[in-house]
């Protein structure tokens, strides 16, 4: 058996940029990496030795970052990143104006109905395309696009005045 804090300190750097790459969050990079460490130390028994343990953490830390990407968490967060346009860290003072424009937001699309709710919501938050989205709900594509096109004026005119098409070139 290892000592986890020598293992920490020997790969905890790489580990931390490896996370990052596929994160693009440095506090959730932290946390993955900290879960591989949790993790390692209670089921270092199983590792066999096959390959280096620097590459056995990586593909870990790999896995770890793929489950966080594919997490509902990761992916309201990125939604609400492509809406908002923010990514950066933010004062509490801006944190605190973020989560009303959030509640907003949900209230805005709550108010649509469900046809034009489910094409925004596949659209945005899934990144299908409107050909993808025909085939799913069994319509035209045409008609994909007319509800997109007006879920996008009612949600606009729900919140404000807002750009969508910055929005739909940044889902590109």
């Amino acid at each position: 058996m290892m000592a986890i804090e020598q293992i920490i300190e020997e790969h905890g750097d790489y580990l931390l940029k490896v996370a990052y790459l596929y994160v693009k969050n440095k506090a959730t990079a932290e946390d993955i990496m900290q879960d591989v460490f949790i993790a390692f130390y209670q089921k270092q028994g199983q590792f066999r030795q096959e390959a280096s343990l620097r590459t056995y953490l990586v593909k870990m830390t790999v896995n770890r970052s793929h489950d966080y990407l594919r997490s509902w968490k990761s992916k309201r967060l990125t939604l609400f990143e492509k809406i908002t346009g923010r990514t950066t860290a933010m004062t509490p003072e801006k944190e605190m104006l973020e989560k009303t424009v959030k509640k907003e937001l949900v209230e805005a699309l709550f108010t649509l109905s469900v046809a034009y709710r489910e094409v925004l919501i596949l659209y945005y938050f899934e990144e299908m395309s409107t050909v993808e989205i025909a085939q799913l709900v069994h319509c035209p594509e045409a008609t994909i696009r007319t509800r997109l096109q007006r879920a996008r004026k009612q949600l606009a005119t729900a919140m404000g005045d807002f750009d969508w098409e910055v929005l739909r070139h940044e889902s590109i």
